[in-house]
């Protein structure tokens, strides 16, 4: 058709009065026009026509991955190729005349082939990056570095391709020479080797996936990690916003993973009230017929009270003074009841770590201290829980003649003013 064209060119121009040798160039330069117009519409018939027919396909494929392609513009960006591959074939048999300038278009025509592989290449990664995600082990074993180490290779090796065909030298013997530039390039590639090699050490020891609740005060992050890539991770902070962290930083720096956490089926409860010394005392008979009407602590009471008074009347104990033989206190009686609640309370793991105890005492009155685990571990959930337990707390001290220690306030000093 071209052929055809261009005889038909030739002869009208001649026809015209022009020149043999004019007619000739014009003709050349002409039909040259007309096969790039020809390639644009071929590119835009390709692109509306055989892409569109593709996209329709891939829609109703049961598979994934082709919609994976679609979505990442694989088969859009082939579509790039055509009016290239026109030209470059068929410039050398319309501008057979003029060596340089077609060879000059070819030159061309390849480095924007080169280009467009390197397209269609970045949108086959990013489609296997999107298929890989609907894999349970891509939360494990996360391969965006991996990809991105990838592309840049890739992108090298074409950067390279392209300006051998610029200086028509050999690609390979601009390759060898890379090794004197080697300090040049690991000072601009050092950010993506230091991202590499975290991110191996990451994968290698589990020591990071996508989903972990992480802290790290350095880089003031506190929350989810939401992407892991080559040089950077993404954390959501509770608070939505975003902390970037280097990815080196997490080998060469702390940082703390709660996902054992969140695997263990508990999540802890660590909190002291401290108690006023001065309301701890022996329990008296009153107290005693008291204590022994609560459920949690009623049984604690009478069999701890049958233990005592053996041994005080094996050893003929004087029990008309208090402070002879053991006697039960308050403060005892309490942590007991404590750890009955907690016992009965549903939220709270008893398969794992559970305490009652008390702490070094200190001018701040006695720490009791509640170190137990509970079933919930939803933060919001987890709050409420915590502060349910502690209401509680709180609540029934005074029904043990216990006090909670407070620094004194204003109303404290009008008080005592008064």
């Amino acid at each position: 058709m071209l052929k055809q064209i261009h005889s038909f060119l030739f002869e009208w121009l001649k026809g015209k009065g022009v020149s043999e040798s004019n007619a000739q160039i014009l003709t050349d330069y002409s039909t040259f026009i007309i096969l790039i117009a020809g390639s644009v519409v071929a590119y835009y018939i390709t692109k509306i026509i055989i892409v569109r027919i593709v996209n329709e396909i891939t829609k109703k494929s049961p598979t994934k991955w082709d919609d994976a392609l679609r979505d990442n513009k694989f088969f859009s960006r082939l579509a790039y190729f055509l009016p290239a591959y026109l030209i470059f074939i068929l410039t050398p048999q319309i501008l057979v005349d003029y060596p340089k300038s077609s060879g000059l278009i070819q030159n061309l025509c390849i480095i924007y082939m080169i280009f467009v592989m390197l397209m269609v290449v970045s949108s086959f990664l990013n489609a296997i990056a999107d298929i890989y995600q609907d894999f349970s082990i891509s939360r494990k074993k996360p391969i965006k570095g991996y990809l991105q180490i990838a592309k840049i290779i890739i992108y090298l090796i074409g950067a390279i391709v392209i300006i051998a065909h610029l200086f028509g030298k050999n690609p390979l013997g601009l390759l060898g020479g890379l090794g004197a530039f080697s300090a040049v390039l690991l000072l601009i590639f050092k950010d993506p080797i230091l991202g590499f090699v975290g991110g191996l050490q990451l994968s290698a020891n589990n020591m990071l996936q996508p989903g972990d609740w992480i802290t790290m005060p350095k880089y003031d992050a506190d929350g989810t990690v939401i992407d892991i890539a080559l040089t950077t991770v993404k954390v959501q902070n509770w608070d939505k916003t975003i902390s970037t962290i280097p990815t080196y930083s997490l080998i060469e720096s702390s940082f703390k993973n709660w996902r054992g956490m969140e695997e263990s089926g508990g999540r802890r409860i660590k909190r002291s009230i401290f108690l006023d010394m001065k309301s701890v005392r022996f329990c008296n008979e009153e107290m005693l017929a008291k204590f022994k009407k609560i459920e949690y602590v009623k049984e604690y009471v009478e069999e701890k009270e049958k233990e005592l008074n053996q041994y005080n009347k094996e050893r003929n104990i004087d029990d008309s003074v208090l402070v002879n033989g053991r006697r039960q206190t308050n403060l005892g009686v309490f942590r007991a009841y404590l750890r009955g609640y907690l016992l009965n309370h549903p939220l709270v793991h008893h398969e794992m770590t559970f305490l009652v105890r008390q702490l070094e005492p200190s001018e701040k009155g006695i720490p009791m201290e509640i170190y137990v685990f509970s079933k919930v571990q939803e933060w919001a959930k987890y709050e409420d829980l915590q502060s349910d337990i502690f209401d509680h707390i709180l609540a029934v001290i005074p029904e043990f003649g216990l006090l909670v220690f407070q620094n004194p306030g204003g109303s404290d000093f009008r008080k005592l003013i008064n």
